[in-house]
């Protein structure tokens, strides 16, 4: 599969609709970086009038998540992945549009090619922060992914 913003948006509606119907949307990909955008609506928020954390949550990790599934695709190698940990931090609170952006692929490319080589389990940590409209950070996700090659 060729991936595209297009297709990662048609990918949540049918696999993730959670995640879609919160406002969740891939806004570019590359193999460096990915941004996705969710906006504070009625549906996404949490009692206090912000963006629930959960939303931001799910906006985050498709950022990494997509980042590694296409540089494992390009890699033309099975390779296995799996979310092993999570943190999260939170600075001001979300309204408006947000936009989540990974920008760590060479750190993937290294991890995937180590996994190739030896055939073991490689732990990274791949970050996404969150963005206001007013370009000041609202919070930021680590997360610690598995992967390994399959033989």
């Amino acid at each position: 599969m060729k991936f595209t913003p297009n297709k990662i948006n048609l990918f949540l509606m049918v696999k993730l609709p959670l995640a879609y119907i919160a406002g969740v949307r891939m806004k570019s990909l590359t193999e460096k970086e990915t941004r996705v955008t969710v906006r504070h609506r009625w549906i996404s928020q949490n009692p206090y009038k912000s963006l629930y954390w959960a939303v931001q949550g799910m906006a985050s990790e498709l950022t990494t998540g997509v980042l590694l599934m296409k540089q494992i695709t390009d890699s033309d190698t099975k390779i296995s992945m799996l979310v092993t940990g999570l943190k999260g931090d939170f600075t001001k609170k979300a309204k408006g549009k947000i936009t989540f952006t990974c920008l760590e692929g060479d750190k993937i490319k290294q991890s995937i090619e180590k996994t190739i080589k030896t055939g073991e389990w490689e732990k990274l940590t791949l970050t996404s922060e969150g963005f206001d409209e007013a370009n000041e950070k609202v919070s930021k996700f680590e997360y610690e992914w598995s992967i390994r090659a399959k033989k």
